[in-house]
């Protein structure tokens, strides 16, 4: 058992919190400030604040994890390990060099593919057949340290970012564990990773999530399903924004964007293949069935969707 740190801030890190607790010293938790959230914009904690409160373990919230003060304080604490999952700052060198067993990352794919930002949404937007956790030494570069362990797992054809962020993140607190066994017994030796088949994944901004119809029905699935539930997929009809919520692809054809009829329902053309909308949401409205929308928007049959 040795003192460790966690750095973590969403709900992906708070398994890794709690196994992690379980099974050695967690003398701290730094995660980033609380942040405005809802309507109210209200400041809001951090899953991995609330989590750690409730084991009682002491939380920072540094806004900059690279100033002098905040270095000092972390070498203060005397850690024999720091682990971070999903922290969302970068560790500097000088951080990096304070703990004796170094700093150790729980990341969710299998590197080198999907360093960075957004893994999770990039693997199935790609549409991968496979991704899951490396647990690997941090050094300087983004995700570039070698690795220590990996495990991975199927995405299936209906899957979203949440079921895939939830499969992960249990996976990664399971793993976390386990690697650090062997790792602090000195069993493990870390691999570099290799240099080919790197790729990026980087940060996913509201508007991503904006439907371009003159794409394949595939990839438009794979937008919905990458975008559930944030930033949501959503195109504009009547004035309005029209959220995606769910769907799956079919084969037809027509003009891109344009509402069709298709079995008891209605499918949307893409510039290859349907796509068969079951759960949309106007904007200010509650999200309903695709049967329901067309019961107070018959009108919407026809519509050409930009």
């Amino acid at each position: 058992m040795v003192d460790v740190i966690f750095m973590g801030t969403p709900a992906f890190s708070v398994p890794s919190l709690w196994s992690l607790s379980g099974a050695h010293r967690v003398i701290a938790v730094y995660t980033q400030p609380d942040r405005p959230a809802g309507r109210k914009q209200e400041l809001q904690p951090s899953p991995v604040k609330q989590a750690a409160l409730v084991h009682h373990i002491p939380v920072f919230q540094p806004e900059k994890l690279r100033k002098p003060e905040v270095v000092a304080q972390l070498a203060d604490l005397k850690p024999d390990l720091i682990v971070v999952a999903a922290y969302g700052q970068i560790l500097p060198q000088s951080v990096l060099d304070i703990p004796k067993y170094g700093c150790i990352n729980v990341h969710a794919s299998l590197l080198p593919r999907w360093r960075g930002a957004a893994p999770i949404q990039a693997s199935i937007l790609a549409g991968d057949s496979e991704t899951g956790v490396t647990i690997m030494e941090m050094e300087a570069g983004l995700d570039t340290g070698p690795m220590l362990r990996s495990e991975a797992v199927d995405i299936t054809a209906t899957e979203t970012a949440q079921t895939l962020h939830d499969k992960l993140s249990r996976l990664g607190a399971r793993l976390l564990v386990e690697t650090l066994d062997d790792y602090l017994r000195g069993d493990l030796k870390a691999t570099p990773q290799p240099e080919e088949g790197v790729t990026w994944a980087h940060q996913i901004e509201k508007e991503h999530g904006s439907i371009e119809w003159n794409r394949t029905a595939v990839e438009i699935d794979r937008q919905v399903r990458a975008f559930t539930p944030w930033p949501g997929t959503f195109t504009e009809w009547d004035g309005q924004t029209l959220k995606i919520l769910a769907g799956s692809p079919a084969d037809g054809q027509a003009a891109p964007g344009e509402v069709v009829k298709h079995g008891n329902g209605i499918a949307i053309s893409t510039q290859n293949g349907l796509f068969v909308p079951t759960s949309v949401q106007l904007a200010g409205k509650k999200a309903v069935s695709i049967d329901e929308f067309l019961r107070g928007h018959p009108n919407f049959i026809g519509a050409r969707l930009s």
